[in-house]
Order: C-alpha cells, then sequence, then structure tokens
C-alpha cells in the first residue's frame, strides 16, 4: 500500500490547546500507521507561550514553519496572564491575526452538525434542532479586525474608532468559496448582511448576488444578521451554507456552535490559495481554568484531524474511518463532563481518547464489518 507523506505543524499553545492538540496528534499517528501514510509533526511555540519564551506572540520561526508545510493544527491561545499586555502584543491579537495574515488565510470554515448521541446536550428541543447541519463560510482577512484601529484623548475624552473596509474581489473569492461548497451539498446558499445600514454590506450584496448568477442550481437568499441570528434559533435546519463577513461570522458560528450544546465540538479550517497550507483548529477557546486537569473535551479538536484529512490531504476513507471511531464511542455514552447527561460515562480527556483509539483499532482488525477496504 502506497501512502502519503505530509508535514503537519502543531501548535500546541495555551491552556487545554496542548492537552486538545496532543489527543489529535495521537489519532493521526494511528492513521498514518494504520494506512501506511507518514505524517512528520513539527511542534512550534505560539501564542502566550511563545511571548514567554521568544517574546512575541508568533515568533518567525513558526511562521516560515507554518509555511513550509502541508497543514497547521493549533490548540488554543490566550489567558489571563497575559491580559496586561498592550493589546496588539497579546496571544489573539499579536498571533492569531498575524498568522492568519502571513499565510494568507481569508476563508474559514465551520462545519455545525447536530448529531443523535448529543442532541440531548442542545438547548433547543429535540424536534427543532435534529438532523441540523449546515456549513458557515466567514471571510476571515478583512472587515474590522483587519481595518484601522485608532484611540485618542482630546479635551479629557477618550474616543476610538475601527475601520470597517471591503473591495469586490475580497467578497468575490469568499462568496465562490461558499457556493462551490453549495454544490456539493443541498444548493443553498445564505448571505449575512447588514446592506439596510453599512456600506460594505452594500457591496457584499451587490457581489454576492452577482457571482450567484453563475450558479444557477444554488438558490440564493440574503437575510439581514439580526434576522439572521434569530432564524438560527427558530429554524436551524433550514440553512444549508451561509457565508458572511469576518465579524459576523466569528459571531454567529459561536451562536451556532450553542445548538449543538457545546463549542468544544466546533472544528474550523482557516484557508486561502489552494497550494498553500490550512490552519485547523477548534473554535473553543484556551479555558486555562481547566489546564492540566484531564477534563477537556477533545473533540473539536479530533474533527480538526479528520477535516484535516479530508480537506487538506484528500484522504476521505481515513477521515471517514476517524469519524466512525469517535460516534461509536459517542453511542456508547463515554462524555467529559461539558457533554455529560443522565446515564453516560464521565470520563477525561485521556480516557475519551483511548475509547477512540480502541475503537480505531478494533475497526481496523474487523475491516470488513465496518465497511473499510484497507
Amino acid at each position: 500500500m502506497s501512502g502519503v507523506h505530509k508535514t503537519i505543524v502543531v501548535l500546541p499553545g495555551d491552556g487545554i490547546g496542548p492537552e486538545v492538540a496532543g489527543a489529535a496528534t495521537r489519532l493521526l499517528a494511528d492513521c498514518a500507521a494504520a494506512f501506511g501514510h507518514r505524517f512528520d509533526l513539527v511542534e512550534m511555540p505560539f501564542g502566550g507561550i511563545a511571548i514567554d519564551r521568544c517574546g512575541t506572540a508568533l515568533p518567525a520561526e513558526t511562521l516560515a514553519a507554518c509555511r513550509e508545510a502541508d497543514a497547521i493544527l493549533l490548540g488554543a491561545v490566550g489567558g489571563p496572564k497575559w491580559d496586561s499586555l498592550p493589546l496588539e502584543q497579546r496571544p489573539e491579537v499579536g498571533g492569531l491575526l498575524p498568522i492568519r495574515r502571513g499565510l494568507e488565510l481569508y476563508i474559514n470554515f465551520r462545519p455545525i452538525r447536530v448529531r443523535d448521541s448529543l442532541i440531548g446536550i442542545s438547548p433547543l428541543r429535540a424536534d427543532k434542532i435534529r438532523g441540523t447541519n449546515f456549513e458557515i463560510i466567514r471571510e476571515l482577512a478583512g472587515d474590522i479586525y483587519f481595518g484601522a484601529h485608532e484611540h485618542h484623548t482630546e479635551k479629557g475624552i477618550e474616543s476610538a474608532r475601527d475601520v470597517a473596509q471591503y473591495s469586490e474581489p475580497e467578497v468575490e473569492r469568499v462568496a465562490r468559496y461558499a457556493f462551490e461548497r453549495a454544490v456539493t451539498r443541498r444548493k443553498k446558499v445564505t448571505s449575512v448582511d447588514k446592506g439596510n445600514v453599512l456600506a460594505t454590506s452594500v457591496l457584499w450584496r451587490k457581489v454576492v448576488t452577482r457571482v450567484g448568477r453563475d450558479y444557477p442550481n444554488v438558490t440564493l437568499e440574503h437575510l439581514y444578521v439580526d434576522n439572521a441570528a434569530m432564524q438560527l434559533i427558530l429554524n436551524p435546519g433550514q440553512f444549508d451554507v451561509i457565508v458572511t463577513s469576518n465579524m459576523f461570522g466569528d459571531i454567529l458560528s459561536d451562536e451556532a456552535a450553542a445548538l449543538t450544546g457545546s463549542i468544544g465540538l466546533i472544528p474550523s479550517m482557516s484557508r486561502g490559495a489552494t497550494k498553500k497550507a490550512a490552519l485547523y483548529e477548534p473554535i473553543h477557546g484556551s479555558a486555562p481554568s481547566l489546564a492540566g486537569k484531564d477534563v477537556a473535551c477533545p473533540l473539536g479538536t479530533i474533527w480538526c484531524a479528520s477535516l484535516m484529512l479530508r480537506e487538506s490531504f484528500g484522504l476521505a476513507a481515513e477521515a471517514d474511518w476517524m469519524d466512525a471511531a469517535v460516534e461509536r464511542v459517542l453511542d456508547q455514552g463515554y462524555r467529559t463532563t461539558d457533554l455529560a447527561q443522565p446515564g453516560t460515562h464521565v470520563v477525561g480527556c485521556t480516557r475519551l481518547v483511548e475509547c477512540i483509539r480502541a475503537e480505531l483499532s478494533d475497526s481496523m482488525h474487523h475491516a470488513e464489518r465496518y465497511g473499510w477496504g484497507v
């Protein structure tokens, strides 16, 4: 069997980041061994720990390694330890924004799926949430986050200004990606903006509408962001692919994560040009209060690993193999504390990963039973 050879830069980061990243890398190593692949895992400092070691959240050596990699796996960054630093030096602003800029990442992809085994932890009734499965495509390189930031004091009065700005090409490239995703799904795109108030949203809607004409088999609808936020709660099943701006996408994707019952369940992929490495990270934070207690939920990061196999490496069978093992463990009732329900088995991060690895091994030994043609 001829396998692939890929280099994966691992950025464990801060708080629970090293724990959840370690969980995913163990499963990637299992995948490489089972399918005859070679994944070279290169660990680099990033975030608060990089500030402590190197004086900056994104050392030049880390960015250089990421540029040479085939994919990047990030745990989490930030924590109160670094909150006293100037804003531009903190792990989030001094790390996440520069790495997105340095790698030219302009699309963020977040799949939102409510699994039957976890439907009981959703805050919505099962009949309203069952079968929910949609994707949020968030523009990642523009808007307020990357516009000019100004803060000044005049006559004793402080004021601040953040500039939102988009160009036609910036909107077009993310819109086209969303339509391409919809073609492979249920053929519906919902574009979210605030076109009745914001000039950037007027441009956004104009460009998305124009791009939509190139996809006559895909239905396009436009929603104002306030209505979209409401519709996510009232009827989440109506959505297939949501495309929106950087700030709106940041907010709506966290709201959508709550539909699943835990922000710890959601993976994400940030990507730019197809020939460059994509960055995979769970959307939860570093949760410093949980660090070192073996209670963190690793599933968001594990699903980042399977997303990486599918999207960056084209290894769909391997991704399915990993996803199926996780589903079987969940069906058996194993949960970390944040996912616990009456009658479930509450285990730590380490034990949950051991259960998943056992399922992976069992499925390889009984390939015919599980449908693996390895």
